[in-house]
């Protein structure tokens, strides 16, 4: 087993990660930032090195920093969590370069998966069905741009390449708007990724957003943990997550599960990911694979009994993959509520002091959070407190335990979304289940 790794990154996704090294027997290593010393993984981690200010570009983004610190400690390698660097294909180049262990997809597989053209053609090699679109990047000439967008069928949506996050896509209902949406993107994902690649899709009107988890040991071998649902979206960031997926069928799982596995034996892939789709009529859409551990892994981790975290260090650590897809099942309901320090109607940050921390429990609730009472919340950082998970035999019970859980959770001295989300366990249509992913947007008004 890996001796030593260094968690590069923070929040509850670092504690998370801190957890299963101490069950694993493995040393960790928190680097942080002059105003995360006081986060929770960092007061528990065998060691911690601080590795510059605030902003994240002087600290969680700056690469030789976090190699420096997996070289002072003596540490092996080195886990990126999910967002900063999780993603970034030179790093993880330059992590095994220095001649760490990079906790996560080679570098090759993340450029080929992280650009969304390159992933669209890979896939569809593999025989996994993706939006109508163009078959790469948009060209220059105005006419062929118009042609493509004719064939396709308007609405469209202008995509960047290299985006993520929401940003970097614009959606165009007529021709007259087409050319200069894209450009507007093209100049957007230029600012934003450095790269003003773009690309066309169909833009689907009511879909859903079913994605994929799979494990892969990096030398052919994979495997699926079934499907989640986050169709529960504002500005394409996702607010609840559950699993399995209401609506989707056995038939349906085992034929895109078998899609997405051999899509992953196919280039080999190494640790955790996530294919994701969209979903409408039946059919499944591909658009894009996230090369890192989500968000949302704990819904599956409920329903499966595999610990995803876990098994991310196994593989790296070049442990026996012992998963076969047989031995995997998928037994009752999870949700998860991502807790944000935000104005539950606003939506803007509400960074500041948690006077008042209380976490719910009862059968079937896990919480997954860095938060304290006492604790801080800075205001240079994703919003994200913690997240909040419940868990029951069938789904009518996984929502119960969540309403009550909701109920108990109080965060005070900072605003929360926790009134969204008391508001949301009680919606009629939710709790049908099958809302699409513009369902919360409209119901907002926004």
């Amino acid at each position: 087993m890996l001796d030593k790794i260094v968690i590069a990154n923070r929040g509850e996704i670092a504690l998370r990660i801190l957890r299963a090294c101490r069950e694993l027997g493995i040393k960790s290593v928190a680097v942080h930032s002059t105003a995360d010393r006081d986060l929770k993984h960092v007061r528990l981690a065998d060691e911690s090195v601080c590795i510059g200010p605030p902003p994240s570009s002087e600290s969680y983004l700056n690469m030789p920093a976090i190699i420096s610190a997996a070289e002072v400690t003596d540490a092996v390698a080195i886990h990126p969590g999910y967002g900063f660097l999780a993603e970034n294909a030179d790093f993880a180049e330059r992590v095994e370069n220095s001649g760490f262990i990079f906790i996560g997809p080679r570098p090759e597989t993340i450029r080929l998966m992280g650009d969304k053209v390159s992933a669209k053609h890979a896939m569809r090699e593999a025989d996994v069905p993706t939006v109508p679109g163009s078959e790469g990047a948009l060209p220059d000439n105005p006419k062929q741009v118009q042609s493509i967008a004719r064939k396709i069928g308007y609405p469209v949506i202008i995509k960047a390449a290299g985006g993520g996050g929401g940003r970097g896509m614009r959606v165009v209902h007529s021709e007259a708007a087409l050319l200069s949406a894209m450009n507007m993107t093209k100049a957007e994902a230029k600012a934003a990724f450095g790269n003003d690649t773009v690309y066309m899709e169909k833009f689907l009107e009511r879909p859903r957003h079913i994605e994929f988890q799979v494990l892969g040991d990096g030398h052919g071998n994979a495997v699926h943990l079934g499907e989640r649902d986050c169709s529960m979206q504002r500005r394409h960031q996702k607010i609840i997550e559950e699993a399995p997926a209401p609506g989707i069928t056995e038939k349906q799982r085992r034929t895109m599960g078998e899609r997405v596995v051999e899509a992953c034996e196919k280039i080999k892939y190494r640790g955790a990911g996530t294919f994701e789709f969209l979903y409408q009529d039946g059919e499944f859409y591909f658009i894009e694979m996230n090369t890192r551990v989500q968000v949302e892994h704990p819904v599956t981790e409920l329903i499966t009994g595999i610990d995803i975290v876990k098994w991310q260090l196994m593989i790296a650590a070049g442990k026996p993959f012992t998963l076969k897809q047989k031995d995997i099942t998928i037994k009752g309901h999870a949700f998860e509520c991502r807790i944000n320090a935000e104005d539950p109607k606003k939506f803007t940050p509400s960074p500041g002091l948690i006077t008042r921390w209380h976490a719910p429990g009862g059968p079937g609730i896990r919480v997954d959070s860095h938060a304290y009472g006492g604790y801080t919340v800075p205001p240079y950082y994703d919003s994200l407190i913690g997240k909040l998970i419940a868990y029951g035999d069938d789904r009518a019970s996984a929502l119960a335990r969540m309403r009550t859980a909701l109920m108990e959770i109080v965060v005070e001295g900072i605003q929360s979304n926790v009134p969204l989300h008391q508001q949301l366990f009680n919606d009629a249509a939710f709790i049908a289940g099958g809302t699409n992913i513009h369902y919360l947007e409209r119901k907002l008004g926004l």
